[in-house]
């Protein structure tokens, strides 16, 4: 049995990849080179990548191929109608890192929401010492209690995000953006309400026609002055343009960010202009990639390779 890494460094360099080699021989690459990815899983029986699109110009001349292990959750760079043809079967991981991604919406919020960008550098730039009393209030900050929480997309993270947010007080509510989640704890309402009422608006639904620029000029128009913009989900969910033009008119007060359009950034993505941090936020797509989160993956990539040969189905998705 052959296994080949095609993207090794996505998982990161601390992640023990050892237990892998009791099913064959291991083969790792740190990182995709389109012009060889196809010579590198040539002769391989388990494919294991992130982000390659699987697609018959690539899996072609791959005659052994018999699974394509993800290291993540979405699918939506396999070509199921290929794979399904060849019968090659294609596992993918879930719930890995859904503490992590909570975590890291409250530490986006917290960042904004305190204005912290400004207080830290008022302290290290020797203002403070400067003062001539004890605290200092001119970047105003408010409670989260008894604020509003809008959630987009209440599956397992925006749960967790609601309980939460509902532990320092917060009114929660939120928008479904399948149609299908329905909750007896919170309560559900349509995106304009949501987007209206709510202090703070965080996304936690996955990439689909339904939500594919859902948030754009005139979403964000709804908003209230003072909200601030949560994206934990994908990035084009949000409009980009659109939203460096919210936050440069102050239609809205604060975004902070873990996924955008293309990624790694593009350099020309408008948002790249905004220096201001207490208004923006935006981190390299690391809120699923707590060291745990990422041992957790692994572990999930191993177990579902050891249930396809022992002829199980764990987490194999039909496409």
């Amino acid at each position: 049995m052959k296994i080949v890494f095609m993207e090794a460094d996505t998982l990161g360099d601390d992640v023990d990849l050892s237990s892998f080699e009791a099913f064959g021989e291991v083969v790792k690459y740190r990182q995709t080179e389109p012009a060889l990815n196809a010579e590198r899983i040539a002769d391989a029986d388990i494919v294991i990548v992130n982000k390659i699109a699987m697609n018959e110009a690539l899996l072609q001349h791959a005659k052994n191929l018999k699974l394509i292990c993800l290291t993540a959750t979405g699918t939506n760079n396999i070509d199921f109608s290929y794979t399904n043809m060849r019968k090659i079967a294609v596992a993918n991981v879930k719930g890995y890192s859904t503490q992590s991604v909570i975590q890291h919406t409250f530490a986006l919020l917290f960042y904004l929401y305190e204005n912290l960008a400004y207080y830290d550098e008022f302290v290290k730039s020797g203002e403070y010492s400067r003062s001539d009393i004890f605290s200092h209030f001119t970047m105003k900050f408010h409670e989260l209690y008894q604020k509003t929480w809008g959630i987009i997309g209440l599956g397992e993270i925006g749960r967790g995000v609601a309980a939460i947010a509902q532990a320092f007080g917060c009114k929660v509510i939120y928008y479904s953006t399948s149609g299908k989640n329905s909750s007896d704890t919170y309560k559900r309402v349509e995106l304009e309400e949501l987007l209206k009422t709510s202090d703070i608006v965080s996304i936690h639904a996955p990439l689909s026609q339904a939500t594919q620029d859902l948030i754009g000029e005139r979403e964000l128009s709804m908003m209230k002055s003072s909200a601030i913009l949560l994206n934990l989900g994908r990035g084009p969910i949000i409009n980009q343009e659109a939203l460096a033009k919210a936050l440069q008119n102050n239609t809205i007060r604060g975004a902070g960010l873990d996924v955008l359009t293309e990624e790694p950034m593009n350099p020309n993505n408008p948002l790249i202009e905004i220096k201001d941090s207490c208004r923006l936020l935006i981190t390299p797509h690391i809120a699923w990639a707590t060291v745990e989160a990422r041992q957790r993956c692994a572990a999930e990539v191993a177990a579902n390779i050891a249930a396809f040969l022992k002829g199980e189905s764990r987490n194999i998705v039909q496409g």
